[in-house]
């Protein structure tokens, strides 16, 4: 497995490769420390990286280019390549902040090792992963229903996969939902799947009411969960 760790903190480099090194399957750790060493990189890495694991907290290289900057650019460039963002914090907002804009886990950096390592393979393998989170100062958790946001990664002996043909949605509606879950914007759904985008938008909304949720953060969340069971 190919991994790009994208981190300004040489000693988040280090650690990383350290808890790796017995990872299965064995995984070639490529490290930027920058924006630009990051787009830099992938414009030229072959094959291309499995995951990238991106720093929130990432310092701008000059105003506005920040982790979520960033990730922004990288979902637009590279809508193929699954996202996961770390963070010093847990905060709600965060959290469902980087899974709106496409990101398809968060891990904070105060994780159990052990569960690092099941968040990437839930990822790697096509599921979501979002942690515990503590509300934001001042802020109630926004989501109309709490427990599609409170998932966690409690015992995950091994990545568990939805069946999405198990859903009540038609089999077209599970190939939209496949992109919603993979962070693609529904132009590119619609390019992919040679269908308008209006169409796509009619089948978004189709599995919003099947999922009994009201966006696309709600509907990622939700289908977390359902990997947990």
């Amino acid at each position: 497995m190919h991994l790009l760790l994208i981190d300004d903190h040489p000693l988040i480099h280090v650690a990383l490769r350290a808890l790796l090194a017995d990872f299965q399957p064995p995984v070639h750790l490529h490290s930027a420390d920058s924006a630009r060493q990051a787009r830099e990189l992938l414009a030229t890495l072959q094959p291309a990286p499995d995951l990238i694991l991106l720093d929130l907290q990432l310092g701008d290289e000059r105003p506005g280019e920040d982790g979520f900057a960033l990730l922004d650019r990288l979902r637009g460039e590279h809508p193929e390549l699954p996202i996961v963002c770390m963070s010093g914090g847990d905060e709600v907002a965060e959290v469902i902040r980087a899974i709106d804009h496409g990101a398809m886990g968060f891990i904070p950096k105060h994780v159990d090792p052990e569960e690092f390592k099941s968040a990437l393979l839930l990822v790697v393998s096509g599921g979501i992963y979002v942690p515990p989170m503590r509300p934001s100062p001042g802020a109630l958790p926004p989501p109309p229903k709490p427990s599609a946001a409170s998932v966690t990664a409690e015992a995950l002996p091994a990545p568990p996969q939805v069946r999405l043909d198990e859903l009540p949605i038609t089999p077209r509606q599970q190939e939209v939902l496949q992109g919603l879950l993979q962070g693609k914007p529904n132009k590119l759904i619609a390019s992919e799947l040679s269908i308008s985008a209006d169409t796509v938008k009619d089948h978004v909304q189709a599995i919003y009411r099947a999922l009994g949720v009201n966006s696309r953060t709600q509907a990622v969340l939700a289908v977390g969960q359902m990997a947990r069971g």
